[in-house]
């Protein structure tokens, strides 16, 4: 391995290094997101169980209780996004996806390649000189 070569292997190194700090910043961030939201919706999922459990008590209708049913589900998944293990067993079903499913995650048409690059942007250049 020549000199240049050595540098090379660093330069993408480093830009590998760089993508997954990246990464790893995003998720921390949606998953703190996640948990700050879960905080506020905690809060408002209590007040609207109490006011709806006390309205399906005061006029003895039950339906009163029918908006905890999906409010509770989306509690569920923030929590579980937050503080449980949904990540986890998204990360196992896209590493499921990316084994035994190959062929749903290929572009249509295929690759991007440099001479599809060019040809649309010489087409680009044809409508803009034309105009």
């Amino acid at each position: 391995m020549g000199h240049w070569d050595g540098r090379q292997h660093i330069f993408l190194e480093r830009q590998l290094i760089m993508q997954n700090e990246m990464r790893e910043r995003q998720m921390a961030m949606q998953i703190a997101w996640s948990r700050e939201f879960l905080k506020y919706f905690g809060t408002f999922c209590s007040l609207a169980a109490i006011s709806l459990t006390a309205g399906a008590i005061k006029k003895k209708k039950p339906a009163f209780l029918f908006p905890l049913v999906p409010l509770g589900f989306v509690f569920t998944y923030q929590y579980d996004l937050g503080y449980g293990t949904l990540l986890q067993r998204m990360k196992g079903e896209a590493e499921n996806i990316l084994e035994t499913e190959k062929s749903t995650l290929q572009l249509p048409k295929g690759m991007i390649t440099f001479e599809s690059l060019e040809q649309a942007r010489k087409e680009q250049s044809k409508f803009f000189i034309d105009k």
